[in-house]
């Protein structure tokens, strides 16, 4: 396998080309698919490759395609749904929570949703309060949904032919301030199980779990904090549903202290359910209380001046650490 630099929006669109392109029962449909090539350009040039039968372009309802979507994949076929922004995924919430999500146990197993449902979320370039939430703990606490938060261009690549082998229905969510992110991808890709972190970092003195684009903001914390002498351990955890809660507690068993950073809003969030369940897993083990920094509870600013305050920053980061080892 070789690998090829890639941009998180390429890594995504060629995972898509390549399976389509085995996998005749995989379809897109959304906003602007097909001849826009999608809201952020991720389906550019699918149309006309695999034709307007297999991408199709729908119009401004979302409750409407993503419940057309369950009910393609409960009848055979292998929905790709790009929804614009995480944002308006909500107005399909019944068809996910209470169709897709509950269809496979209701029926005893005789009917599956292998439906996959494309999302940006997360704050930044100032898309305004209803274009940069960061709900993924939302989905999260649904049995029956896979939930799933890439970091790079190799693990949304590995993660996405995994999401297209599923027999139940994937929440993948890409933050759309990362597309232009580059590095190193497989081809052709290699999947990459669900519930399987990835230490992004080795260090010794604090573990710190960081989701999606948080990642970054981790390691270049890491990185500062090494000039001062401080080795950190950075784990993405990659899904959140299912969620390796045992890599997770090996390192904190390790170091003896962690911080969780996770752009969801801090109260009730990913990051709570992450430091749960380190306060379950390792707490023989630790030698401080367990950091854990959010978006700010408030609802994300248009200003970027404001919208940049109420999200962690490699400033937040460093602060954390440094009080946990105190």
């Amino acid at each position: 396998m070789t690998a090829t630099d890639r941009t998180m929006r390429q890594a995504i669109t060629e995972t898509l080309r390549e399976r389509m392109a085995a996998d005749p029962s995989i379809i897109v449909l959304g906003e602007d698919v097909g001849r826009h090539g999608g809201s952020f350009q991720v389906t550019a040039g699918l149309q006309e490759e695999f034709g307007a039968d297999r991408v199709l372009d729908m119009p401004v309802s979302e409750a409407g395609f993503i419940g057309m979507a369950v009910g393609a994949a409960m009848t055979g076929l292998r929905p790709v749904v790009d929804v614009m922004f995480l944002d308006f995924v909500l107005l399909g919430m019944d068809q996910i929570v209470n169709q897709a999500a509950h269809m496979r146990y209701m029926t005893g197993g005789q009917v599956e949703v292998p439906v996959v449902i494309r999302a940006a979320f997360g704050a930044g370039g100032s898309s305004g309060a209803q274009h940069s939430q960061s709900l993924h703990a939302w989905f999260a606490h649904v049995p029956g949904l896979h939930v799933v938060l890439p970091s790079t261009p190799a693990d949304a690549a590995g993660l996405l032919t995994t999401a297209l082998t599923q027999p139940d229905p994937v929440i993948f969510l890409e933050d759309k301030m990362e597309y232009g992110r580059r590095g190193p991808v497989g081809s052709p890709s290699e999947p990459i199980p669900f519930g399987v972190a990835d230490i992004k970092r080795r260090g010794e003195d604090l573990t710190i779990v960081a989701t999606s684009s948080m990642v970054h903001v981790a390691l270049r914390a890491a990185d500062r904090l090494a000039e001062a002498g401080i080795s950190v351990e950075v784990i993405d955890p990659r899904t959140i549903a299912p969620l390796d809660r045992e890599r997770i507690a090996d390192s904190v068993v390790r170091t003896g202290r962690a911080v969780v950073v996770d752009e969801g809003h801090r109260s009730f969030g990913a990051g709570a359910e992450i430091a749960a369940s380190i306060a379950e897993d390792a707490f023989d083990h630790l030698e401080a209380p367990i950091g854990r920094l959010g978006a700010a509870d408030v609802p994300v600013p248009f200003a970027p001046g404001l919208e940049a305050a109420t999200i962690p920053d490699v400033d937040a980061v460093v602060a954390a650490v440094r009080s946990a080892l105190r």
